[in-house]
């Protein structure tokens, strides 16, 4: 482990929360339950799990989801492969389109979303694994959902994936997954519009298994992304304090637990958890309580 990183996890091996899955992705911290939400991509699965628990199905047929997120009234908002929208899980059992659309034309392939504490809703539109030829959206983006439910673009990307915002949400951080690695930073206005972009951190790697993918922040603003090699993580100036290798390839993460110091990692077959010495940000919907 990178000698810099010492400072930032309490432990270098992870914790196996729960193993024997196909794909996991989605990590979601839910303080009411006390326990984290991922999915199973392949196996079309919402689950739960509470530390030192099995893990229990919540959802069947979830659309091929993938990430997800609360909106403000602390409903499970989820982007769903398969129907090729963002939607908003419904206590029946049901789930109704949140986006779908965007001047006509149906998303590619949504990939991951985040809230804002305005209660806007970010999310990126990858495109991964959709045939060329069903393509409606001729190009892949960052999109946001305001509370009228109007959708608008926020920026054209190479390969958007994951995305966190920094403490004070001036900043959106957004992972490139193409040829080239690296996060995007957007700066934005109070109505969370851009008004400068640049690249925040190289993430270029030899190894070969493992891409820019999920992404978190801590309440320092230090950025965790999941990349090749394990989790790395940078500084809010963007250069690099190191990396936490792992043995299989992470897709995502996310801060948990009563002190929002448990970094719950979504890793293929398995979901796994690390100690950090600082908390992450507290989703918006549960600030002060």
């Amino acid at each position: 482990m990178d000698s810099g990183l010492s400072t930032i996890f309490e432990s270098t091996e992870p914790e196996v929360l729960g193993t024997g899955f196909t794909f996991t992705e989605g990590p979601l911290w839910d303080p009411g339950f006390g326990g984290f939400y991922f999915v199973d991509i392949p196996g079309n699965r919402l689950y739960r799990l509470k530390p030192g628990g099995a893990a229990e199905v919540m959802r069947e047929n979830t659309g091929l989801g993938n990430g997800t997120t609360f909106d403000l009234d602390g409903r499970i908002i989820m982007c769903q492969g398969a129907h090729r929208r963002v939607a908003r899980l419904l206590p029946d059992g049901g789930a109704e389109a949140l986006a779908d659309r965007f001047e006509g034309k149906r998303f590619n392939r949504p990939n991951d979303v985040i809230c804002r504490s305005d209660g806007s809703i970010y999310f990126t539109d990858l495109g991964t694994s959709l045939p060329l030829a069903e393509w409606e959206m001729p190009f892949r983006g960052v999109y946001r959902v305001d509370l009228s439910g109007t959708v608008s673009l926020v920026a054209h990307c190479e390969r958007p994936n994951g995305l966190a915002f920094s403490p004070d949400e001036r900043v959106l951080y957004v992972a490139n997954t193409g040829f080239t690695q690296y996060i995007n930073a957007f700066e934005l206005d109070g109505g969370g519009r851009v008004v400068r972009r640049r690249i925040f951190a190289d993430m270029s790697s030899d190894e070969r298994e493992g891409v820019p993918d999920g992404m978190k922040v801590d309440v320092e603003g230090r950025v965790y992304c999941t990349g090749a090699g394990g989790v790395w993580v940078f500084a809010p100036d963007g250069s690099r304090i190191g990396i936490l290798p792992t043995a299989e390839v992470i897709a995502n993460l996310a801060f948990g637990g009563a002190d929002m110091r448990t970094l719950f990692l979504t890793s293929s077959t398995s979901v796994l958890a690390l100690r950090t010495r600082t908390p992450g940000i507290v989703h918006p919907r549960f600030r002060g309580q």
